[in-house]
Parts: C-alpha cells; sequence; structure tokens
C-alpha cells in the first residue's frame, strides 16, 4: 500500500490544470504519459511570461531584453546541465527534442567516424526515432546496422551484446528505458562493456528524465538524448549531452547563424561547443518552460515521484494479472511505470476505442517499435504508462474499463 498520503496526490494534482477535464462526460484517467506528459502551471507560466515580458532573441543584442533573455537561456542550460551531472554547461546542446537529438549524433558523429565495413549496434527495443537514423547513416557510408536481441522477459541480452562488439564497432546506440515495454536497461553495463574496447554510447534518453533520476557521469555514457515534453515540460524543446572530447571533434549538425565564428567567401570557422550545434534562432520560449519542469521536478523529488511510480506499477500490473484473458507484454525485472498488454480475442484499437469514450486514455498500437512488435509476433498492445500525478483510483477506471470491453466483446 502507499504510504503517500491522498492530499499530497491532490495537491500535486492540482498543479496540472488539464487533469480536471472531463472527456465524454466522465473525469479524464491519463495513461498515455510515455507518449507526453502533461503541464504543470509553472511550465505554462513560464512560457506565457516570456512573450509577455522577456521576449527577444538571444545572444545577439546588447540592448536590455535580449541581454534578460540570453542570461535567462544560458541559466536553462546549466540547470540541465545540474540535472543530469554533465561535466560543463557547454556539453549541453539545445535540440527540437530527443528525435533532432539523435539525428545531430547520426550524421554528425558518423561523417567523421564511419566508414565502410565499420558497424553501429541498436537494439530490438529501439523507437523507431533510435533506429532509422542509425540505419541510413549505414547506408550513406555503406556500414552494417547490428542488433542486440531480448529475452522473452524485455531483458536485453547482454551475452549476446558482448558478442556482437568488435574492432569494427564505431558506436552503441542503445535507449535508457524502453518505450514500448518500460524496460529499464543496465546502461552502467552496457557502457563498461562498450568502452572496454574503445567504444562511445549513445543513449536515447526520451523515457528516462521523467521516470529517475540521471547521472551521464555515474553512468558513463558518451551521448544522452532527451526531451521536455516527456519531463513535464513543452513539446519542440530537448537537449543532448555530449562528452567535449566528441563534440569537439564532430561537424555542425546544421549550417546559419549563431554557429559560426568568422565567415568569409573563401572560408567559414565554427563557434565553440556548445553553440556549434545551435543554428538559427533558438526555441527560447520552450527552453523556459525547460527551465520551470526541472525547478518543479526538483521541488517535488525524487523520492516522491519513484516511491509513487513504483506504487502504481505494481498495483496496476497485480490488477491486470488478476483478470482473465490480459496478457502482459514485457516482465523485465527492472521497469519504469509502463505496463504493454493484450485481452484475449479483442483487438487493441477497439478496446482502446471504448476505453476512451469511458474517460481513459491509453495508447493503442506498435508505439514506434515495429522491429520489436515482429519480434514478439504481434502487431500492437494497449499501453498504460503511469506518472507520478495518476491514481490507484484511477487505476481502478482502468481495470473498470477494461471489463466493460471484455463485456462487449463477450
Amino acid at each position: 500500500m502507499s504510504e503517500i498520503s491522498e492530499e499530497k496526490i491532490r495537491s500535486v494534482r492540482n498543479d496540472f490544470p488539464i487533469l480536471s477535464r472531463t472527456i465524454y462526460g466522465k473525469p479524464l484517467v491519463y495513461f498515455d504519459n510515455a507518449a507526453t506528459t502533461q503541464k504543470p502551471n509553472v511550465v505554462i507560466d513560464a512560457i506565457s511570461n516570456y512573450y509577455r515580458n522577456d521576449n527577444a532573441n538571444v545572444h545577439r543584442g546588447v540592448h536590455y531584453l535580449s541581454q534578460q533573455a540570453t542570461g535567462a537561456f544560458e541559466n536553462v542550460r546549466k540547470k540541465v546541465s545540474t540535472f543530469v551531472n554533465a561535466g560543463s554547461s557547454d556539453e549541453i546542446i539545445f535540440t527540437r527534442g530527443a528525435t533532432e537529438a539523435i539525428n545531430l549524433v547520426a550524421c554528425s558523429y558518423c561523417e567523421t567516424f564511419l566508414n565502410a565495413g565499420d558497424e553501429i549496434i541498436v537494439s530490438v527495443l529501439e523507437h523507431h526515432s533510435n533506429i532509422v537514423p542509425w540505419q541510413v547513416a549505414c547506408e550513406r557510408k555503406s556500414a552494417h546496422l547490428k542488433v542486440i536481441p531480448v529475452t522473452p522477459d524485455g531483458d536485453l541480452d547482454l551475452e549476446a551484446f558482448g558478442k556482437l562488439l568488435n574492432d569494427r564497432t564505431k558506436i552503441v546506440a542503445i535507449s535508457h528505458i524502453s518505450n514500448a515495454l518500460g524496460t529499464i536497461n543496465d546502461v552502467a553495463e552496457i557502457v563498461k562493456m562498450a568502452h572496454n574496447i574503445g567504444v562511445p554510447v549513445f543513449v536515447d534518453g526520451a523515457q528516462g528524465l521523467s521516470h529517475g533520476p540521471v547521472d551521464v557521469q555515474k553512468l558513463g555514457c558518451d551521448f544522452y538524448a532527451f526531451s521536455a515534453h516527456k519531463m513535464y515540460g513543452p513539446m519542440g524543446i530537448g537537449g543532448l549531452f555530449g562528452k567535449s572530447s566528441w563534440l569537439e571533434k564532430m561537424q555542425p549538425y546544421q549550417l546559419g547563424g549563431e554557429m559560426i565564428d568568422r565567415v568569409t567567401f573563401e572560408k567559414t570557422t565554427y563557434n565553440e561547443i556548445p553553440y556549434k550545434f545551435e543554428a538559427g534562432t533558438p526555441n527560447v520560449a520552450d527552453v523556459m518552460g525547460l527551465g520551470a519542469a526541472i525547478d518543479y521536478l526538483n521541488e517535488l523529488g525524487w523520492d516522491f515521484i519513484t516511491a509513487q511510480e513504483i506504487d502504481l506499477l505494481e498495483y496496476a500490473t497485480a490488477q491486470l494479472q488478476a483478470i482473465e484473458g490480459i496478457k502482459i507484454i514485457g516482465m523485465a525485472a527492472h521497469k519504469a511505470a509502463i505496463i504493454s498488454f493484450l485481452i484475449d480475442g479483442i483487438h487493441f484499437f477497439d478496446a482502446g476505442t471504448i476505453m476512451d469514450h469511458l474517460g481513459v486514455a491509453v495508447r493503442t498500437g506498435s508505439h514506434c517499435t515495429q522491429p520489436l512488435m515482429n519480434n514478439l509476433g504481434i502487431n500492437g498492445t494497449l499501453r498504460a504508462s503511469m506518472a507520478f500525478y495518476n491514481t490507484r483510483q484511477e487505476v481502478d477506471k482502468l481495470i473498470d474499463a477494461i471489463q466493460r470491453v471484455k463485456t462487449l466483446f463477450a
């Protein structure tokens, strides 16, 4: 039983205005947090405040508003650096999200270091965003994509991974947490194995920063990508941690203003990191929102967040397992609060549509992990992904909705 008081949960839920909505006349039960998390008032207010009071381009003006905006913008970079324990704020690059961060490394790193006959390793668990950019890089360079298999429970097969590593491996790209199964990968061990033969590791942390503290130095990874909207911040902003030793050697991903040092028609030289990778006018307002989201998470504290999510995961898993005809897909030993499941004889899309009309929002489909679904021999699942603002009472409503679906199809 959760030891977190109902008063605390009510207080937290009041921070999120959308949670008071009704859907089809029913109170909203939002279990699609792996797709995007909802936003607290402080994040919404931070974005509005920037446009109302501080709107100006950054790094480019001597006037007051520009200086004000630049200082606030760089302060958020420092917040991100501290949040993930980077070695320096210079190792934090702002991007549109995890997808752009993956593409940045896949293009810039591979352009510099990948050659014909080389190999890149990904895993069966990956989101399409952490497959396709590496796949295309291999096609461009006549390199080869290798894949870490997954066990029946949804864990990566690290013994098989060890056999894939060799002197042709140029980079390993793996997710911190599977968005489809909730599996928490042993990133530190994967990094250790790869570093033993001098291979860098890229981590897709899109799900990582919302479920627990991330220390990139402790993990040892060379790159870590994230999206703000998965961690209670706005859409359209995210970032990349990259070790300066790699970033200094990589070519820019995009070209234009801000990322230059000096331009002549004969030659252009590039700015220092991180600005070398931040061409054009940045999304300043949403960077402010990201900063507010980090402040909010820090104020809540990871002890509360992880305790609440573990309780919800254990409770929901037990409740689902008690229903005849429910099959949970992915039972890894270490999981985030994400549960994929199927209902015998009922298509996941039909079930999800009915549940929506009962006010329960879950995800249906392949979750942008078609290779994983193919590997599991299924087309997709229902996915309930939980956040710290969800409650056991909402899990009960999920269970009631499933029972209603089963009754309708009986």
